[in-house]
């Protein structure tokens, strides 16, 4: 019996587009989303932003420096933040997940200023009963300390968790601490994986 649901947030309940991020960031640093893009996911520096080990002011500092630009702090989270489309079919899912009982919790790759502009923006984060943050647990997934994070969180043992994710590494590791889990596609793959666990929510879709 599923307990608790544990969800993705990217590209699960919002998609969000890093070409735009790059070329929004571009534009301000009168660079090319692909010189952006190789600067941002070449090393370790947008990962250390996910994993909380570095601030905002930090993040804008080293972008600064390694463009050789001016930037403002808003401009910059603007451009950083403003990527998302929401998965909309799947908000109506959320609800009736959390109507029949069940624990929501999110386990997300991101940071401070994604989420700050989701808070604004959409209302998706407070449907869930508890958010492991990677840069609050100062952990990204496939780590460990961010599954050891979401197992106390689900307040249930790993089996009675179901965990969907967009990307199978992170569901193999979800799989090898005890979760039931598979890999989301679209709403209509996650409805069906649904009734082969005995819960139906086809009405839904």
């Amino acid at each position: 019996m599923i307990k608790t649901f544990l969800f993705d947030l990217g590209n699960v309940l919002l998609f969000f587009s890093h070409d735009r991020m790059c070329q929004q960031i571009g534009a301000l640093c009168h660079k090319s989303g692909s010189e952006i893009r190789k600067l941002l996911f070449g090393g370790d520096q947008n990962l250390n932003f996910d994993r909380g080990t570095i601030t905002e002011a930090e993040f804008l500092t080293w972008l600064e420096t390694e463009t050789n630009s001016t930037l403002k702090l808003k401009e910059l989270q603007t451009a950083v933040a403003d990527i998302f489309t929401p998965n909309e079919t799947m908000f109506p899912i959320l609800d009736e997940l959390k109507e029949r009982g069940h624990r929501l919790v999110l386990l997300s790759n991101t940071n401070l200023t994604h989420v700050n502009f989701i808070r604004k923006e959409y209302d998706v984060l407070e449907k869930f009963d508890h958010l492991i943050l990677s840069y609050e647990v100062e952990a990204v997934k496939p780590e460990v300390a961010i599954y050891q994070a979401a197992l106390r969180a689900i307040e249930c043992e790993p089996e009675h968790c179901f965990y969907t994710d967009d990307i199978s590494e992170y569901v193999v590791a979800g799989r090898t601490h005890g979760l039931q889990a598979d890999i989301f596609t679209t709403t209509a793959s996650f409805l069906e994986q649904m009734q082969t666990r005995n819960i139906d929510l086809s009405h839904l879709l």
